[in-house]
C-alpha cells in the first residue's frame, strides 16, 4: 500500500458518516469501538478504543486499512488481524496530528504490520 494511499478511505463517501461509536471487526473478530475518526483527505484514521480486549487501549488506524462500512450495523471492518492491532503502537494523544508520528505508524502499517504483504486488496 502506497504511503499516500495509507491515509485515505478506499469509498469516497465515507466521510458522509460518522463512524464514532461503530464497532470495529479485524479479519479475525470484534477488537473495540471508534472512538474519534478524521475525514482529512490525505489524512484520514480512525482512533479505535480496544476496550477490554487488551487492556483499554487505544490505537490509530490509517483510513486505508478500512475495507468496508456497514452503515446499518454500525460496523468498521479493517483488514488488519487482533494481533497486528494488539501490537501496534499505542494511540499518542499528544502526537496523533504531527507528519512524524504519522510516518511510524505508516512503518507499522505499510508492512501490514509485519507480514510481510505490502499490497493485499481489502
Amino acid at each position: 500500500m502506497a504511503t499516500s494511499d495509507m491515509w485515505t478511505y478506499s469509498d469516497e463517501t465515507i466521510g458522509d458518516v460518522d463512524l464514532t461509536g461503530f464497532s470495529v471487526e479485524a479479519t479475525d473478530g470484534k477488537i473495540g469501538k471508534v472512538d474519534e475518526a478524521s475525514y482529512e483527505v490525505g489524512s484520514s484514521f480512525i482512533v479505535v478504543d480496544t476496550g477490554p480486549w487488551i487492556f483499554g487501549k487505544k490505537v490509530m488506524l490509517p483510513a486505508g486499512v478500512i475495507g468496508l462500512i456497514d452503515p446499518t450495523d454500525e460496523t468498521v471492518f479493517v483488514s488488519l488481524t487482533k494481533d497486528q492491532i494488539k501490537n501496534a503502537p499505542e494511540f499518542d494523544e499528544g502526537r496523533y496530528r504531527d507528519e512524524g508520528y504519522r510516518g511510524e505508524l505508516g512503518g507499522y502499517y505499510g508492512s501490514r504490520a509485519g507480514t510481510g504483504v505490502t499490497d493485499r486488496p481489502l
